[in-house]
């Protein structure tokens, strides 16, 4: 039989267990944690720390506390800034060995199998939003250029003409001129980087040098147009949709997102 505090470390370390990003070590103001914030649960935190189980991180974060001072017969509240201590833990090596000496194996791998199922919603209810952001980003370019069709009637003049020039700079550029462009910079890439894809991020700011140098929205035309004709690969960001560095310039195609490009042989 095992005591209580031993049942809250072993519960606690197969939460952690199945949070490779980390976890709140306390449970504070109704969030989620390892430990509940009472003598107990910081006793048995402080055992898991001191045998080496849990790797601690303190992260500062300001949080608001209400206070009510009293400026003549009147009394404000007001919200004083404070600064709290969020410990994020990381499960360590050995902490995972001990638990998988304490418990069953199974009981573990359900969590991380249930902590799994729980990443895929999240990942399908953001790639859903990137869709929908997708169409509705269709819709507003169709809207637009019907009035552009409009506007660059003959009666509209030669201010009209500016208009729809600015537009097609802003989101088409020259498109056969940025692919040519792109694919100079990916054939670079390739010469002095061949076994490695060239991050969409870093072939945006070498297109830049070019003339001309796209907008993101002609950029990301210029690279389906060039994906279409069967001239470039488009590889799948694989990590966590979370750790994507610099979001803006990554490309949803179909079901996945691209933050990668080669050329194709």
């Amino acid at each position: 039989m095992t005591d209580k505090s031993t049942r809250m470390v072993l519960a606690a370390l197969s939460r952690a267990a199945a949070a490779p990003e980390g976890s709140p070590l306390f449970a504070l103001r109704g969030g989620s944690g390892l430990f509940p914030a009472a003598p107990a649960g910081r006793q048995a935190a402080q055992r898991c720390q001191e045998e080496g189980w849990l790797r601690v991180v303190s992260a500062e974060n300001d949080v608001s506390a209400p206070t009510t001072p009293s400026v003549g017969d009147t009394a404000l509240l007001v919200r004083k800034k404070l600064k709290t201590a969020t410990e994020i833990c990381h499960l360590t090596d050995k902490g995972l060995a001990w638990l998988l000496s304490q418990t069953s194996p199974r009981e573990v791998l359900e969590d991380f199998l249930r902590a799994l199922e729980a990443r895929r919603a999240e990942a399908l209810d953001l790639l859903a939003g990137l869709q929908r952001m997708q169409t509705g980003f269709d819709a507003l370019k169709a809207g637009a250029e019907k009035v552009l069709e409009r506007m660059s009637r003959p009666q509209d003049g030669a201010a009209t003409e500016s208009l729809v020039e600015r537009f097609q700079r802003f989101h088409q550029g020259q498109p056969a001129d940025a692919r040519t462009v792109l694919l100079a910079r990916m054939k670079e890439w390739q010469t002095a980087d061949a076994a490695g894809d060239c991050p969409l991020p870093e072939l945006f700011r070498r297109s830049q040098a070019g003339s001309p140098s796209p907008t993101i929205g002609a950029f990301h035309d210029s690279l389906r147009r060039l994906h279409d004709a069967g001239l470039v690969y488009l590889h799948p960001w694989t990590g966590p949709l979370h750790a994507l560095p610099e979001p803006s310039y990554a490309l949803l195609v179909g079901h996945e997102i691209a933050y990668y490009v080669s050329l194709k042989k």
